[in-house]
């Protein structure tokens, strides 16, 4: 399978950013997608609401259905799994980007912040695979992505962060344990995430503003591997933690100049990326150095 045109994504977070970008991508082969997420009005930082971006996703060739749902509530969840099935006649891809981030040690963590990001990051992400199950167990090559890491036990990942941390990785260990567990559904459970930063509005925001963008890649290639992964056999390809450079050049692609936001600058290396990922020919050149908190 090489297009998703006529399927339906749901997707957690997709009114900006990476979700978007994963919906858009969808969208040019004419999937149908379910925007779930909070923003309804546009945040005072953040641009994108769940009506610009079903604006932006019609646009693009697909269908649209936004949907004001807090994955921190489990009637919200259901309501806005009901809808889609409802409107689309069933799942075929659940993908597991809504995320909260702290990145403060543990003295400057406060327990309502920690409490924020297990919430969303790890059981946002149980409570909405959970809900999409049953129908995901009627498609016919059904996908569950979440943006999370590798889990990688070294202590470098955790010092500086604890509680995001395990949060992010709580999200990681749904992948381990539901790939297993839904092995003989076919239900596929991966996991994906960036070499670098990503120059998203979040980003510029919260963690660098110019100078990080400029020295990130673009939504483009998670969208592109993203969609690369769903259109793999779901039986046959579960249970992976994948870098999305690592993984578009196993599967042919060469050309990683094209998702540098500036070709001039270094690009920094995100957190949670182990050293046995391989970096494809000619990036090595590219990076700079590890973010840092």
């Amino acid at each position: 399978m090489t297009t998703l045109n006529g399927k339906t994504l749901f997707v957690t977070g997709a009114s900006r950013g990476i979700g978007l970008a994963i919906a858009l991508r969808a969208a040019q082969d004419g999937a149908n997608v379910a925007i779930a997420a909070k923003s309804a009005e546009p945040h005072k930082h953040l641009p994108g609401t769940i009506y610009t971006a079903a604006e932006e996703i019609e646009a693009a060739g697909g269908k649209a259905l936004p949907l004001v749902c807090d994955i921190r509530f489990e009637d919200q969840v259901q309501a806005a799994v009901e809808e889609t099935v409802a409107k689309f006649g069933g799942i075929d891809i659940c993908v597991n980007n809504a995320s909260a981030i702290s990145l403060t040690g543990t003295q400057a963590t406060e327990m309502k912040r920690w409490d924020l990001m297990h919430q969303i990051n790890a059981r946002g992400t149980f409570l909405v695979s959970k809900t999409c199950i049953p129908h995901l167990k009627k498609a016919q090559n059904p996908h569950v992505l979440m943006l999370s890491p590798p889990l990688d036990m070294s202590p470098r990942w955790f010092a500086p962060h604890v509680a995001y941390t395990m949060a992010k990785y709580g999200m990681s260990l749904c992948v381990l344990g539901m790939a297993e567990e839904f092995r003989n559904d076919g239900i596929a459970f991966n996991a994906l995430w960036p070499r670098t930063a990503i120059a998203t509005a979040a980003v510029k925001f919260a963690l660098g503003g110019d100078a990080m963008m400029a020295a990130s890649r673009t939504t483009d290639i998670i969208a592109d591997a993203a969609h690369l992964v769903f259109t793999k056999p779901a039986r046959d390809f579960s249970g992976n933690f994948l870098i999305d450079d690592t993984f578009l050049y196993q599967n042919g692609v060469t050309d990683f100049e094209k998702y540098r936001v500036d070709p001039a600058k270094k690009l920094i290396v995100d957190f949670f990326v182990p050293a046995e990922y391989a970096v494809p020919p000619g990036v090595a050149d590219t990076l700079a150095t590890e973010f840092s908190a």
